[in-house]
């Protein structure tokens, strides 16, 4: 099979998926490859449409076991003419549980033929120093892992003839999906007294439910959780105060200490 280029397609509020899909596309030795960050796209028009000859590289945050709602919102549009498709979820270190097969379904419908899957780990939106889950990942070893996979899925392309050969690619997960989870406005909040005003957590909420005025406004209702305004907070005024967090933070942090490695479909 003849492919020329890749197009990475992903949902990433804190980087951390971000990262990986872009050390898969390195693996593949693909040039160029294209990003097209969905995290803040307003619209996306025409950016999803893959050319003949582009492999995708689609990622994906898991947010209770699921693709986030924003991120199924912003590909609608998505046309895969037929071609390629490597997904990729990334968790926080608990469970994937039916995301990756949410993805797959997802893509699938949208036209593309998925030769390739895989599940990574990074660092859990709730993760703070006090009770860290995954801390710090992706690390090094996974990025290397990432690479080393986008080289595998390039000798599979190699070995291709017609993707339309191919199966369905079996991955994890069950039909109906999980429901999602039932926590509802829930947020961030902030310690006005350390605040400094500047801006950083309203421009990186992807969902604009953040305002900085004289005080720090966030409407809970549009809150994804996905804790990107906490991690990025220079002065640490950001802060998740809700116990019921807390508690599911304390757990994980005891129950998902041990490490988990990146699962692979090929």
């Amino acid at each position: 099979m003849d492919i020329q280029s890749a197009k990475a397609i992903y949902f990433s509020p804190t980087q951390t998926t971000k990262k990986i899909v872009e050390a898969i596309g390195r693996g593949t030795q693909l040039m160029p490859v294209e990003d097209i960050d969905l995290t803040f796209a307003k619209s996306t028009g025409d950016l999803l449409g893959v050319k003949q000859g582009q492999l995708a590289i689609i990622g994906s945050p898991v947010y209770t076991g699921r693709v986030p709602l924003p991120m199924i919102s912003k590909l609608f549009g998505l046309k895969g003419n037929g071609g390629p498709a490597v997904i990729v979820v990334l968790y926080g270190n608990r469970a994937y549980e039916d995301a990756l097969i949410e993805l797959r379904d997802i893509v699938t419908e949208a036209g593309f033929n998925v030769i390739a899957a895989a599940a990574f780990i990074g660092e859990h939106s709730y993760s703070n120093p006090a009770t860290p889950v995954a801390a710090g990942r992706p690390d090094n070893e996974d990025i290397a892992r990432a690479t080393a996979f986008g080289n595998r899925v390039r000798e599979k392309i190699a070995t291709l003839n017609s993707i339309k050969d191919l199966a369905v690619l079996t991955v994890p997960g069950n039909h109906p999906y999980k429901e999602r989870g039932a926590l509802s406005n829930i947020s961030p909040d902030t310690i006005e007294e350390i605040c400094i005003k500047c801006g950083q957590c309203a421009s990186v909420c992807p969902t604009g439910v953040v305002i900085v005025g004289d005080a720090v406004v966030t409407d809970k209702s549009g809150c994804i959780r996905c804790c990107a305004c906490v991690k990025i907070c220079p002065t640490k005024a950001r802060v998740m105060r809700e116990p019921r967090i807390q508690q599911v933070v304390e757990q994980l942090a005891v129950k998902c200490s041990a490490r988990k490695e990146p699962e692979l479909y090929l």
